[in-house]
């Protein structure tokens, strides 16, 4: 009889195992389907063409500039077969990535090459870069006019604030008739969960140094508090009187038409009786108004022929790689540091303190590395991967091989973490640094649970057995944890302090979590220099005595058949959470675009790793990627 009731209470589950097996039959089998014709497909490239033939275009072409995607600092690895898979399942459209490098690289090559009479900007797809970048994109423009004399042309349905920054720099801007510019100034809003945690009687235990680190008032509070409210407002107008200062000087306008009371605005939008792009050329921001057919006859004319010859940045950059000269014996060695900081290994697009700090290992090895730059991007994350990669800093030092820092969007928390031991540091105006402050965070779920009627019980040789998201957190445990986060925030500042040769008061002062500006940080003492990339880079050659070099990057390769796909598919595309802060280009559902916040915000700590539960972490940079 108790055979018999076995065997009933577990036919569902044998149900569901057969149900299981035949999907998981059908994903290996279709996924071997779709890999026999990927193999057939390369054999045939391949065989088609045994040598690489040499790029080839019209003269008096157009460098077609279409920036599509993230302006970022390093492409995020792309699972192949997750690619394959979501595309042939008709899955959402992943988000693409633009290396800012690239970008810089084909706008000063264009403006040597007598091929490129023109440069066409089409930003109308362009979603994330942070500022600093936008700048750097925007100084390589001006470049191309000022030594090439050859005009750019910026052309667009609609202009985001990110968008419009670029086109600012063309010499010409055009507007669809129907499309409309919206610059809406830089904004840091978060939401908050206390009152859901406590109904879902979710216990948060907060270990924190620091007035002003604020990454974890979200489940702490219902609202900003009045000390991130002051911080968050310092950096973000002084970033927008940047972005005001660069588009008036680009536009030649005042700083007053840029509307930022909805009532100035609305003024000025009922003169012109609701007309967007009337508006934006009432207030100088575009030169004309065109259609698309308009647009292309215009181009023509520019151009004197009916056949206007187009070439694509990707197309380009192809060329670009093909005309470079040999590499000098002597370099420059480049490391990118982008992302969170995560213990262990990371693929590129985030940062692993043991992934990271060999490929600075490997540019300390080389003996034809005479200097490097650690290109940093990062809000930081774990306190301990951190220290791992700062360490190695330290080797590359001790072996007698300059290394500075180039900051590039932001460089805070960790991220200044890394920074402060290399020899000199450099950051952009917009660069956001600083937040020198120490967080723990430990949610537990036993009260939760308990109303599930879910409990967590039994025995263990010492108090500290059994710790557990289940179970209430002892208060002992409590202050072990708050010691632990106020020792971590000390050596923070001993280590300023040191690499700074400032006193612990000193940086104390200026730390508390707080967030600052690269202008600011340079006048505080956080950093040495302000300038770009390519200012750190010939930095570092100078500190090395070098005038004849080349400049590499370190990178961990794709290998293996990974390689192989990536290449045949052409993939600059990377899965990604919603912005932090919207676009208007994104129509997404404004519901659904809360929802995925809320689930990245509740899910996004659980890939946090530090072996301490010890993170230098910078909430408020993420308003960055607008």
């Amino acid at each position: 009889m108790s055979n018999e009731i076995s065997t009933n209470k577990n036919w569902f589950f044998d149900l569901i195992r057969a149900c299981w097996g035949v999907l998981n039959f059908t994903r290996k089998a279709v996924l071997n389907i779709i890999f026999i014709f990927i193999a057939i497909a390369i054999f045939a490239g391949l065989s088609s063409s045994n040598t690489e033939k040499p790029i080839i275009f019209a003269e008096n072409s157009i460098l077609e500039l279409k920036l599509v995607g993230d302006i970022v600092e390093e492409k995020a690895v792309v699972d192949p077969y997750a690619e394959v898979m979501n595309d042939a399942l008709g899955g959402a459209d992943s988000r693409k990535e633009l290396l800012l490098t690239d970008i810089l690289n084909a706008i000063d090559f264009a403006a040597k090459d007598n091929k490129i009479s023109m440069l066409k900007l089409d930003v109308h797809g362009l979603q994330n870069a942070g500022l600093s970048k936008l700048q750097e994109v925007g100084n390589a423009l001006q470049r191309f006019k000022e030594t090439s004399g050859k005009p750019i042309v910026a052309y667009g349905d609609f202009y985001t604030q990110g968008q419009y920054y670029l086109a600012a720099h063309a010499d010409t801007v055009i507007l669809h008739p129907m499309g409309s510019i919206i610059l809406d100034g830089f904004g840091r809003y978060n939401t908050y969960y206390k009152s859901a945690l406590d109904k879902l009687e979710v216990n948060s235990h907060i270990f924190r140094v620091g007035t002003f680190k604020s990454a974890i008032e979200p489940y702490i509070r219902d609202d900003m508090s009045a000390e991130a409210k002051e911080a968050n407002n310092q950096w973000l107008n002084e970033l927008w009187n940047m972005y005001k200062t660069d588009v008036a000087s680009q536009r030649k306008l005042e700083n007053t038409q840029f509307d930022e009371k909805l009532s100035a605005f609305y003024e000025k939008f009922k003169s012109v009786d609701g007309d967007f792009s009337d508006l934006a050329l009432t207030n100088n921001w575009i030169d004309m108004v065109m259609t698309h057919q308009e647009f292309n006859a215009y181009l023509q004319q520019e151009m004197n022929s009916e056949d206007v010859n187009y070439i694509t940045l990707n197309k380009y950059l192809d060329f670009v790689d093909q005309s470079y000269p040999i590499l000098a014996a002597n370099k420059v060695a480049v490391v990118v540091a982008s992302g969170t900081i995560y213990d262990g290994n990371a693929k590129p697009g985030e940062i692993g303190g043991h992934s990271t700090a060999k490929l600075l290992r490997d540019a300390r090895l080389d003996d034809t590395v005479k200097a490097i730059v650690l290109r940093v991007d990062s809000p930081g994350g774990s306190a301990f991967a951190s220290e791992i990669i700062r360490n190695e800093i330290e080797a590359i030092k001790e072996s007698g091989k300059p290394i500075v820092t180039s900051m590039s969007s932001l460089a805070a928390s960790g991220g200044y973490w890394i920074a402060a031991s290399t020899d000199k540091i450099w950051a952009s105006p917009s660069t956001i640094t600083g937040s020198i402050g120490i967080f723990g965070m430990f949610l537990t779920y036993e009260e939760t649970l308990a109303k599930l009627g879910v409990y967590t019980d039994g025995v263990g040789t010492t108090e500290l057995a059994g710790l557990s998201a289940a179970r209430k957190l002892p208060k002992a445990m409590e202050d072990i944890l708050q010691l632990s986060v106020e020792n971590g925030y000390r050596q923070f500042l001993n280590l300023v302090a040191t690499e700074r040769d400032m006193s612990i008061k000193e940086v104390d002062n200026i730390a508390q979590g707080r967030v600052w500006s690269g202008q600011t940080a340079k006048a505080l003492g956080l950093v040495d220099e302000l300038g770009f990339f390519d200012d750190a880079i010939k930095g570092a050659a100078e500190l090395a005595s070098l005038e004849d070099y080349s400049v590499i990057t370190i990178q961990e390769p794709v290998l293996g058949f990974d390689k192989i796909i990536q290449q045949f598919l052409g993939m600059a595309k990377v899965y990604a959470p919603p912005l932090a802060i919207e676009t208007t280009s994104q129509r997404s559902n404004p519901f659904t675009s809360l929802v995925n916040k809320m689930w990245d915000d509740a899910t996004g700590w659980m890939k946090f790793n530090d072996p301490k539960h010890m993170y230098i972490y910078c909430l408020e940079c993420e308003a960055l990627t607008q």
